[in-house]
């Protein structure tokens, strides 16, 4: 185990709070906006540090499936089941289920099945999240927590598709962005092709119309604050040595279901209780994909 310096643990801290908080600022942002035109938005503005971060040593290949899988269906989706009335800490929670597709897929593309004690572990850990969604999640619609599946299937693809390109980060001091940068070029063109074709142009021009302070300050914190920093943070953390991984991980469920509480003004409740809150890196290496990023969240 290598010992967290005090400078990490308050880098950690802070990445953990920034994505703890995302899913309540996308909420608080998409109000009267086309899930689709603000992940366009979004997009648009984490693809403005292309201009400063190097390209990545991948592919195009590459970069577009991460792009199509990781960006742009995953926020498509995730943004569309927010949007028909899925709870955000609920939200944060199904998308988890990247974890386990992404060992199947991991297993089937790349052929790197899981130990049986991993297997066995990753069973205990698909329990305690479905019977923690069903818990919590009774009255959710069901198009809604559908989509929302789907958005951590096409993690978990985008996941195994970075995974089999290897490492890609070139040697610049902004080179762990560079994956994640680049492969959002992929995205805003086809969300606002998506957005016209299924909101229409009448929701589309009333999106622009309606898009003031709310939605910019929003789009501000999840593309720069929540990608941005926070990725260029956490990809330096998981340059350390693997034992600091661990409590950075081991903050995930507080900051998911803190911000929502403190915010909403909502308090955890325990499984089967009715009561519900309704407030609203990928670190490259060449462990197994079951390994490198089961435990990672991009937000």
């Amino acid at each position: 185990m290598c010992d967290m310096t005090r400078r990490d643990m308050l880098l950690a801290a802070l990445v953990a709070t920034a994505w703890g908080f995302n899913f309540v600022v996308i909420v608080w942002g998409m109000a009267g906006i086309a899930p689709l035109f603000f992940v366009a938005v979004r997009f648009v503005v984490v693809a403005l540090a292309a201009f400063v971060v190097p390209r990545p040593l991948a592919s195009v290949r590459t970069v577009l499936g991460v792009g199509a899988f990781m960006s742009l269906g995953q926020f498509c989706l995730l943004y569309t089941s927010i949007a028909l009335g899925l709870q955000p800490g609920l939200a944060a929670l199904l998308l988890q289920a990247q974890v386990v597709l992404t060992v199947i897929v991991a297993a089937v593309a790349l052929r790197e099945p899981p130990s049986a004690l991993q297997t066995a572990g990753v069973l205990v850990g698909s329990l305690g999240l479905a019977v923690v969604a069903l818990g919590r999640g009774g009255d959710a619609p069901a198009l809604a927590v559908a989509l929302c599946l789907l958005a951590a299937l096409s993690w978990a693809v985008g996941n195994v598709i970075s995974r089999k390109a290897g490492p890609v980060a070139p040697a610049h001091r902004l080179g762990a962005l560079s994956l994640t940068v680049w492969s959002s070029l992929v995205v805003p063109l086809p969300a606002l092709a998506l957005s016209l074709l299924i909101d229409g142009p009448q929701a589309l021009a009333d999106s622009i119309g309606a898009f003031g302070w709310r939605p910019i300050l929003s789009t501000l914190y999840t593309a720069g604050l929540s990608t941005l920093a926070g990725y260029a943070i956490f990809n330096g953390l998981l340059a350390q040595p693997l034992g600091l991984r661990g409590p950075l991980g081991a903050a995930r469920p507080c900051r998911r279901d803190g911000p929502r509480c403190s915010v909403a003004g909502s308090v955890p409740e325990p499984v089967g209780d009715d009561r519900r809150g309704r407030a609203g890196g990928r670190g490259v290496d060449r462990q197994p994909a079951w390994s490198a990023y089961a435990g990672q969240l991009r937000c």
